[in-house]
């Protein structure tokens, strides 16, 4: 009986040590997991992205305009310019559905969505899924998770989360609650300016004031912080073939440098899935490639 408990007691450590090893072979499996489709692709692996959707202007109109110094003689020059970017369709609603879900979810016109009747995967589910943090900052929505479809310069047609049921409404903060401790940042979110800071109904030196004022704080922590600023327009003025400024910066984009691939938002949406270390990837962004040429 002494020798039978004596082998009992020998063998639970070796049990418990076995069980420890598998448990931290795990944990490595799903690291590497985590990491893996962003080096694959060649892309870092930043702590935050922050994507800003501007309005309604062309490559052109934005892109070595004087108009523009902020975004051409600090993000473009620090950063990376896309010069082939383009939306996908008109008018705005079903664009911002395909960057944030890579399909426009039968979306064809600007109209107020029921709050909460598409289903559909989407870059905000599959950061919950993953345990990873999401929240997007909407400049004059009335309160944190509104689900109003209008209120003074606050349209409900530029934040498309609020379609999908799968998105908690209360990850929808006004740009109020834009955090001033960049640390504390999703390891997403998406930045959606009003209806005059984002160039759709006021300038585009009013929309480029804006984001050196209120974001230009965080691009430049950005670069020594393991983290990313983009900045993108959900179309142009319908008259430039839908060609669209997008403009990346950050620590590991490497400042100078520029792409001529054409890209649209389903590569911008794919791109921003695996810096998040993603492996699933929401409607045609399955098929679409990363944007590539500008990391360093």
């Amino acid at each position: 009986m002494t020798a039978v408990k004596a082998s009992q007691r020998t063998r639970r450590p070796l049990t418990a040590l076995a069980g420890a090893v598998a448990l931290t072979a795990t944990s490595i499996g799903v690291w590497a997991a985590t990491t893996s489709a962003a080096q694959a692709a060649g892309l870092p692996t930043p702590d935050h992205v922050v994507v800003v959707v501007m309005e309604n202007h062309a490559y052109s109109q934005v892109i070595g305009s004087s108009s523009a110094p902020y975004i051409n003689n600090t993000l473009k020059a620090g950063g990376a310019n896309l010069t082939q970017s383009y939306g996908l369709t008109h008018p705005s609603e079903p664009n911002y559905y395909m960057l944030f879900s890579g399909s426009n979810q039968g979306r064809t016109d600007d109209s107020c969505v029921g709050v909460g009747s598409i289903s559909a995967p989407n870059l905000a589910s599959e950061l919950i899924a993953a345990g990873k943090t999401w929240k997007s900052y909407n400049e004059s929505l009335p309160s944190q998770g509104s689900t109003t479809c209008s209120s003074g310069n606050y349209a409900q047609k530029h934040n498309p989360w609020f379609g999908f049921s799968n998105v908690p409404t209360n990850t929808a903060m006004t740009f109020a609650q834009f955090p001033t401790d960049y640390t504390t940042l999703p390891k997403v979110s998406f930045v959606v300016p009003n209806l005059c800071s984002d160039m759709h109904d006021c300038s585009v030196s009013t929309g480029d004031t804006w984001i050196k004022n209120n974001l230009g704080a965080y691009a430049t922590w950005a670069q020594t912080h393991n983290s990313i600023l983009a900045v993108t327009f959900d179309e142009d003025n319908k008259l430039s073939g839908n060609r669209i400024p997008t403009v990346l910066y950050g620590q590991h984009v490497a400042a100078g440098s520029s792409s001529s691939t054409t890209y649209n938002h389903y590569n911008v949406l794919r791109t921003v899935e695996d810096l998040a270390g993603l492996t699933s990837h929401a409607g045609n962004a399955a098929s679409a490639s990363d944007i590539t040429g500008i990391w360093n």
